[in-house]
Order: structure tokens, then sequence, then C-alpha cells
């Protein structure tokens, strides 16, 4: 997952990617893929992959499993069923 600083060179990346792309999604996306392997240690292949990757986009841990819930505002633990309280200000 990227914090919001590498999330955000991440999506220059991205747009750049498509103002590049040719034929070949690799090339157009090179920059994109090379800089999340570099930072990760893994080898995506999949730009759009990569934009689903933000901590921005999860939710905090479980008060009761330690797991994140799957969005900011989720009320219910994916993992184990644990409810909270959410304030929607």
């Amino acid at each position: 997952m990227l914090n919001s600083e590498e999330f955000e060179i991440a999506t220059k990346l991205y747009r750049k990617g498509f103002r590049i792309l040719n034929e070949d999604r690799q090339i157009g996306f090179k920059e994109l893929l090379e800089y999340y392997n570099n930072l990760t240690g893994f080898e995506e292949t999949e730009p759009n992959a990569i934009m689903h990757h933000s901590l921005a986009q999860i939710g905090p841990d479980c008060e009761n499993c330690g797991k994140p819930y799957r969005t900011p505002k989720a009320k219910l633990c994916a993992s184990c069923g644990n409810k909270r309280e959410v304030n929607m200000e």
C-alpha cells in the first residue's frame, strides 16, 4: 500500500503513461511500473492495479482482530464481523 506522498507520485506517473501510451501498455506505463517495483519490491505488471493501492482507500485497523476495515467509512469488519461506530461528519 502506498502512503499519500507515494500515491501522488504514482498518480502523476499513471497520467503521464496515458499521454505517451502507444500499442504496448508496458512501454507507456514503464515509469510507473518501475517506480512501484522499486518502492515495494513487487513486480506489478498491471498499471491499473497500482491505482488501488492507496492507504487512503482503506479504513483503520479493526479494534477486535487488527485487520483493516475495507473502507474508511466501513461499519463492519469483513474479517471478524466486529461492528464499529463511524462518525459520518
